[in-house]
């Protein structure tokens, strides 16, 4: 009988924080990536034989890419997408106006710039998607093999930034950098990049690789002031995901401000949400410690709905108070400088504003059409001026993205801010940090790769 009795409380359910315990385990080893395959240790080679002749145009390098690049069929042209806020110019490019008339890229326009144009800052958020998993893992049923092969998204790929000329470009699952590296050079721009420490790739035939996040930003009219690196941690255990924070500098007026990007664990599930959210947490405060009181833009591929914990996380964390782009850019600015006192309800209304999808796929489990990725913000030191819309779904075609039309799963958001006037800023405790790293750019660190 006390065999049977002790044989039975060992059978009982664990207790509460032996539950905790374990479910924390379960999420912990879920943030890897397919560890019961060896690793495929290659390196960033596959574009090593790109040369970009020095002084051409950005519609001349398009056409460079696109020729080096050619499969001898006619290359489609990109997906046409419109800011919420356009104006229709004649001219290719006009000053005071983001505008370019490529011969086989889509108008883009944005509003004409009020005020002091050096303050205005324009943001590229992209998931851009990695070559090794869209072409080997992802499982993208609807998309002709030939749309996803290298040879044809790369030039979409360069289509889509260039012709929205951004000063600053944030990107996820960057899996060839040097291409990039390469091509955006070529039209001053500057990287950074640091790649998942587990990266999915390389337990793929054929990577490139790991993959990770990357910083461009315009030489010419940024300066680089420093940058900071984190793997991402989950109750202080390091998970596979990582984050960039630069310190940026107007050249014109000396003014600062800090951009991060991340790229958040996938999947869906209760147990995912709350592994993000925890993840969140860290970005917050790895942010806060590297910003300081500088005016932030927080962006990247959250792989959250609006919906998730992480969304409230953000926009309710009080070590800043964030607002998100896309959701604001319709209000006033009374409208967003006033928010409702009640947190929740701060979120909520953000969470209707949101636009219904930023990646609109199909892949063997179904068709997936919601938000993810974000561009937030710091709306006391930073005005939102327009962003780019999303096409819609009969402009997109009903087999969806990546096509021959689009390079990804995920749309581009892109952003106009301008930069208020405001105290100068605190820097963070990473500041000693930062400053060194901007007396060695071009040079390699142990928090990245800086070109």
């Amino acid at each position: 009988m006390e065999q049977a009795m002790h044989m039975k409380r060992a059978n009982k359910a664990p207790c509460k924080n032996d539950r905790k315990a374990y479910l924390q385990k379960v999420m912990l080893t879920r943030m890897g990536s397919f560890n019961s395959a060896p690793k495929i240790n290659n390196v960033d080679s596959q574009d090593d034989g790109l040369e970009v002749p020095k002084g051409l145009s950005t519609t001349a390098v398009l056409h460079h890419v696109m020729k080096a690049g050619s499969t001898g069929n006619q290359q489609p042209s990109l997906l046409s997408r419109g800011f919420l806020k356009p104006r229709v110019m004649d001219e290719d490019v006009t000053d005071g106006l983001r505008c370019l008339n490529l011969n086989a890229v889509s108008r883009v326009c944005s509003a004409p710039i009020e005020g002091d144009s050096s303050q205005n800052i324009r943001l590229l958020q992209w998931n851009i998607l990695s070559q090794t998993l869209g072409q080997h893992n992802d499982g993208f049923v609807r998309c002709p093999e030939e749309a996803l092969d290298w040879q044809h998204r790369k030039y979409l790929i360069v289509q889509e930034i260039l012709q929205n000329q951004p000063d600053v470009i944030c990107l996820q699952e960057v899996d060839h950098f040097k291409f990039l590296q390469t091509v955006l050079g070529s039209q001053n721009y500057a990287g950074i990049f640091f790649p998942k420490p587990d990266s999915p790739c390389l337990y793929i035939e054929q990577n490139n690789g790991p993959d990770g996040c990357a910083v461009f930003y315009k030489r010419d009219k940024l300066q680089l002031m420093g940058y900071d690196t984190r793997v991402l941690e989950v109750w202080r255990v390091q998970s596979n995901q990582v984050a960039i924070a630069a310190r940026l500098q107007l050249k014109s007026s000396g003014r600062e401000f800090c951009v991060c990007t991340t790229h958040l664990k996938a999947r869906h599930g209760a147990l995912l949400a709350k592994l993000r959210n925890e993840q969140g947490r860290d970005l917050m405060r790895f942010v806060k410690q590297f910003a300081g009181e500088t005016p932030l833009l927080l962006c990247g591929d959250f792989n959250a709905e609006p919906i998730e914990p992480i969304y409230a996380t953000i926009l309710g964390c009080d070590l800043f108070k964030l607002g998100s782009a896309y959701a604001d850019v319709k209000l006033e600015r009374e409208q967003i400088l006033q928010p409702s006192e009640d947190v929740n309800e701060f979120v909520s209304q953000s969470i209707k504003r949101e636009p219904p999808y930023t990646t609109w796929k199909i892949r063997e489990e179904g068709e997936e059409c919601h938000t993810i990725d974000y561009v937030f913000y710091t709306p006391e030191q930073l005005k939102i001026k327009n962003c780019l819309e999303f096409p819609t779904g009969e402009e997109i075609g009903k087999n969806r993205t990546p096509s021959y039309q689009y390079p990804s799963d995920h749309f581009s958001l892109v952003c106009d801010f301008e930069l208020l006037d405001g105290p100068p800023a605190t820097t963070g405790s990473s500041g000693d940090q930062a400053d060194k790293t901007s007396d060695s750019e071009g040079e390699s660190s142990k928090h990245g790769n800086i070109q």
